[in-house]
């Protein structure tokens, strides 16, 4: 029953990505607003699908890839409502709804199977960490798409930067609690805080790294594209952490 609500979810999300391009082709304003309309929908869809998945494994549904993606695209379709709600820059949300489809329809191609808990993940510190990752992650995936466009412009926007730079921001702060909070978990599952896990030493990359743009922003005046190519790098180590690690390393974090 709940996998309803995976399927109209997946529809809204086409359905939004459909309308939010026409709406930036046509320059139309009542088209965008429902593409947003659908993109609502297919969170509220999503949203349902994850409650209604978390009551009857009776754990939260973060242990797998399958429903490690699931989040990660409501993560990242929730953060791109607010940034369209706020700025409306059509070629973001057409790029970051495609993000959000993409992952949502890799999703569904794998397996959907609810499996028991391993005991290494029975732990409250394990919500809590994937949440902050997630959020840190959409937020950061919305900032790529922005450096993005911006890269891909002949003459600077100072909007676009803006919003690559609020979002690594506020995707930065959460990444910096997902860390934590893993190092926390890590030490009452096995009992240190850090290993240099692969997926832990990558963690730390992606963090150096948008610790680097914030710096070069903040104390060396880095804007533009100079600083949207650090958030192109930033977000390359990012999907290196949360797929390569897990199909190309192994390690404690292979059942991810």
């Amino acid at each position: 029953m709940s996998s309803i609500y995976l399927n109209i979810s997946f529809a809204a999300y086409f359905l939004a990505l459909v309308l939010y391009a026409i709406g930036l082709f046509f320059a139309s304003r009542k088209v965008s607003g429902l593409a947003r309309s659908f993109l609502i929908c297919g969170i509220i869809g999503l949203s349902i699908y994850i409650g209604t998945r978390w009551y009857t494994a009776a754990r939260p549904p973060f242990s797998n890839m399958f429903e490690s993606l699931v989040t990660f695209s409501w993560a990242i379709a929730s953060v791109s409502l607010f940034v369209d709600l706020k700025y409306k820059i059509k070629s973001v949300s057409v790029l970051v709804t495609l993000m959000a489809l993409l992952a949502l329809g890799y999703a569904s191609l794998l397996d959907k199977g609810i499996e028991p808990l391993l005991p290494a993940l029975k732990s409250n510190w394990l919500t809590i960490h994937v949440i902050t990752c997630f959020i840190g992650y959409a937020a950061l995936t919305v900032a790529f798409v922005s450096s993005l466009v911006l890269i891909c412009k002949k003459k600077e926007s100072a909007v676009l930067d803006d919003i690559s730079y609020k979002m690594i921001s506020f995707g930065f702060l959460f990444l910096t609690l997902g860390i934590i909070s893993g190092a926390v978990w890590a030490n009452s599952a096995w009992g240190t805080y850090w290993s240099w896990d692969p997926k832990e030493t990558w963690s730390l990359i992606t963090w150096f790294i948008y610790a680097t743009y914030l710096h070069t922003r903040l104390r060396k005046g880095w804007k533009g594209k100079k600083a949207a190519w650090l958030s192109v790098a930033g977000f390359l180590a990012m999907l290196f952490t949360y797929f390569g690690v897990n199909y190309l390393l192994s390690g404690l974090h292979s059942y991810a």
